[in-house]
């Protein structure tokens, strides 16, 4: 009989262990990274009583993996775009919230006698809340649809970022031990740097080649082409100094930029929900009881620092982003629990040496408490805000209402804030591409050159005239590159003030392009050469060849943007809403906020009852007091539709109201058919054929405005057409006379419909 491993047994101890404690888990609607974590208890060397893991080390080493795996899944799901998306109030509530409780963090850990580090790794575990545990809440409570809501998910997408970030600056200081400003700013800068970095060249290389080779990349070899380039990352992020999660997390986000994001995620889950939980369990068998009432008080503060702190710094920074009370006091009672990053910063601090490992039964019984209670905050927002209205004066609560007033009133950005913007991308994204080609041509091109050439001062000449040729096209954008175009001219044309700053910010750019030649010459030659030879002949030949560089530049920009947008593009070619509209939403929404009123994007069920009716006889705006400032059906845009607009299955419809109106009309939106009308068993389904003729009066109607759909209940999956048959043809192919239609769909309503024609 073979010998089976010890990591075979273990595996499937905690497995079947993490199986059955996540169903009851399931039963009873708790989150299942709880349950995880329970199952790492049972199977943890702290109880005697059940069987225990017996090859610790591999399962450590199967927790890195899972954390890993988590780390890309969440930046797969993250998308930079999606953070430029989140707007003002989300991000200035985050950093407010994120900020004050990571420096309280800090300061309970120290005032319970803790070391800086255990300290400094509390706050950091502290900074984010746990998604997964707000939207299981928001489902039960049936408050998704709140306009508060929204600012919550946007709250969360920025924790997300600025933890990930936060984990590699905790791991830089628990390395080097250096607590001083300028480490710090240097490792914020080369953290920027390399961000930035990665991700222009993933989004410039990636999408082409996944594309390029779609036709040969099948769903197994896709698979394994994301974990390598996850696993390549990763290799890459630790090899300049960061963590392994930094660099998972940037390549899910990169991949998550490209049309085949949704499948990589799709293919990728199991392998996460696998990893994931055996990194949970291995959280849950570092539990030890005795520890947990050792430090019963430190759970207690840590608990009482997380409900009242988060609440306290959330609702003061939606304040300062403008929100108003009641909305301001929701998105604070929501976020008040720890997420399941903190196990992650926590397993980094363990896994560095630096940290004691009574953080981890902190962690989770502050988890395990702000679990149960986060429903109960979310429900009591009401009260807590009428409260507030009968302690706080009437002059506070008048000023909190104008400020609100005042700043979603704000008016689009200026033709200054335009083009300085504008500016700033160009310096700052061709800024990091001159850095990148320049430390590649002193630390790689150059020892390649001297190797191989006995001339050392050829071998810097090449150097030289290769990166400055790689880089020129850069360095034109950087110097030449007009920005916010409109926004340019404008401020150029509208008054003869605005011509002397532009001037300036125009010869700035130039010099300090200037600057960057010279400093890139003289690095490889004398100071002397560069200054005489090299400075003057780069910027002749740029000049004379600067009108083919900048076309060259315009292709790979060009090609850039293609990338960077190819998923939104193919999300429109899918029929589903483009960016577009949502973004003018957003820009409704500024002028609702006075009113409390906003958008939320509902789609027309597919049984529901009012299909095919108009607005008019609808009536919901007399009967519920709301407004539909949209249609969107397919690519088919229709603004302020009009009272004989009918509504159709999937179509996109955006509603204006109150949360009070939402909440009332919400209901009447999902109504369908009743189930006993609409349901079909499969021996009711059939394919039959009808014939365009003068009885079905169906000649000259498209298959969409023929309604055979809804009245059938099924689809059209081809038409005969004397010797033409048409597969699954287009909703808006016109139906011609003795065209024979087949009909997928409910065999008594077919009959009936043929009857009717009859």
């Amino acid at each position: 009989m073979g010998h089976l491993p010890k990591l075979i047994e273990d595996l499937a101890l905690i497995l079947f262990t993490g199986a059955i404690t996540t169903l009851i888990f399931k039963w009873i609607k708790q989150p299942l990274v709880l349950g995880y974590i329970i199952a790492g208890f049972l199977v943890g060397p702290h109880l005697s009583i059940t069987p225990t893991v017996a090859d610790t080390e591999n399962v450590e080493t199967l927790a890195e993996i899972g954390v890993i795996f988590l780390l890309f899944s969440l930046g797969l799901e993250f998308s930079f775009k999606k953070l430029m998306r989140v707007g003002g109030a989300a991000s200035i509530t985050a950093f407010v919230e994120i900020v004050f409780i990571t420096i309280s963090g800090y300061a309970v850990g120290r005032w319970m006698g803790w070391s800086n580090m255990d300290s400094l790794f509390l706050g950091g575990m502290l900074a984010s809340s746990s998604t997964t545990i707000i939207i299981r809440a928001f489902d039960e409570l049936g408050v998704k649809t709140k306009q508060f809501a929204r600012i919550v998910f946007g709250v969360l997408v920025v924790e997300d970022i600025v933890v990930i970030l936060l984990m590699v600056l905790l791991s830089t200081m628990a390395v080097s031990q250096q607590f001083e400003g300028f480490e710090l700013l240097k490792t914020v800068f080369k953290l920027l740097f390399f961000l930035i970095l990665w991700f222009i060249t993933g989004i410039f290389l990636l999408p082409t080649f996944l594309e390029r080779a779609k036709k040969l990349i099948d769903e197994e070899t896709l698979l394994i082409l994301s974990i390598g380039l996850c696993l390549g990352m990763v290799i890459l992020a630790t090899q300049v100094g960061f963590s392994a999660e930094l660099g998972a997390f940037i390549m899910g986000s990169i991949i998550a930029e490209t049309t085949s994001a949704e499948k990589v995620e799709h293919l990728i889950k199991p392998v996460k929900d696998l990893f994931g939980a055996v990194f949970f369990v291995s959280v849950g068998m570092l539990i030890d009881p005795e520890a947990i009432m050792q430090y019963k008080w430190p759970v207690l503060w840590v608990t009482l620092l997380t409900l009242f702190g988060k609440f306290l710094s959330t609702t003061i920074g939606a304040l300062m982003s403008g929100q108003p009370l009641k909305q301001s006091v929701q998105v604070g009672m929501s976020m008040a629990q720890i997420g399941e990053f903190a196990f992650i910063v926590a397993t980094l601090g363990l896994s560095l040496g630096v940290i004691s490992n009574f953080l981890f039964p902190v962690a989770v019984g502050a988890s395990a408490i702000t679990t149960f209670t986060t429903p109960y905050m979310i429900k009591g927002s009401d009260k807590v805000y009428n409260y507030l209205l009968k302690v706080l004066p009437k002059s506070w609560i008048d000023r909190l209402n104008r400020y609100s007033s005042s700043t979603q009133k704000i008016q689009a950005e200026s033709n200054w804030k335009i083009a300085l913007n504008s500016y700033g991308r160009i310096a700052l994204t061709n800024g990091i591409i001159i850095l990148a080609l320049f430390l590649i041509s002193s630390n790689f091109l150059l020892p390649f050159l001297v190797k191989y050439l006995e001339n050392d001062t050829l071998a810097r000449v090449i150097c030289l005239v290769v990166s400055l040729g790689v880089g020129s096209p850069f360095l034109v954008a950087f110097i030449l590159k007009k920005p916010g175009k409109m926004a340019y001219k404008e401020l150029w044309l509208d008054s003869k003030y605005n011509r002397g700053p532009l001037l300036i910010i125009e010869i700035a750019r130039l010099v300090i392009g200037i600057l960057f030649i010279w400093f890139w010459a003289s690095n490889l030659l004398s100071a002397r050469t560069a200054i005489f030879i090299a400075v003057p002949v780069t910027i002749v030949l740029y000049f004379l060849f600067s009108k083919k560089i900048q076309q060259f530049y315009q292709r790979i920009e060009g090609r850039f943007l293609v990338n960077l947008n190819a998923r939104d593009l193919a999300a429109a070619r899918q029929e589903t809403p483009s960016p577009d509209v949502f973004g003018k939403s957003k820009e409704i929404e500024s002028n609702l906020a006075p009113w409390s009123a906003h958008i939320v994007d509902f789609v027309v069920n597919q049984q529901a009852d009012y299909i095919g009716k108009t607005l008019m006889e609808l009536s919901w705006r007399e009967q519920y007091g709301i407004n539909i400032a949209y249609i969107k059906r397919g690519e088919k845009l229709i603004h302020a539709p009009g009272r004989n607009e009918k509504l159709y299955p999937l179509d996109h419809v955006g509603i204006i109201a109150t949360d009070e109106q939402m909440q009332v009309f919400k209901p009447v939106f999902d109504t369908s058919q009743p189930l006993e009308k609409n349901a079909i068993s499969v021996s009711d389904i059939a394919l039959q054929k009808i014939v365009v003729d003068e009885y079905t009066k169906l000649k000259g109607l498209t298959i969409r405005s023929s309604g055979i759909r809804e009245k059938t209940n099924g689809l059209v999956i081809g038409i005969e057409r004397s010797d033409t048959h048409l597969l699954n043809p287009d909703s808006n192919t016109v139906f011609e006379w003795d065209d024979i239609v087949w009909i997928v769909g409910d065999r008594k309503k077919i009959q009936e419909l043929t009857r009717q024609a009859k």
